[in-house]
C-alpha cells in the first residue's frame, strides 16, 4: 500500500485534487485507506472509480 501525505490546506479547486485532506479523509471513512498520522495515510493500490470520484467532488 502506498503511503500519501495531505496538503496543509484544502486550495478549493473544484473537482478537489487527489492530495486534498478532504478528499483522504472521505477515502479513509470509505474503507479504502487508513490514517496513520495527522497528515499521512495508506492508501489501497486500487481504489475504487466510483470512492475517487464521489471523494472529490464539491
Amino acid at each position: 500500500m502506498p503511503t500519501i501525505s495531505a496538503k496543509k490546506k484544502c486550495c478549493k479547486d473544484k473537482p478537489r485534487c487527489k492530495k486534498c485532506p478532504v478528499v483522504l479523509k472521505r477515502i479513509a471513512d470509505a474503507g479504502c485507506a487508513e490514517r496513520l498520522d495527522r497528515t499521512t495515510y495508506k492508501v489501497d493500490k486500487k481504489v475504487p472509480k466510483k470512492i475517487v470520484k464521489a471523494a472529490r467532488a464539491r
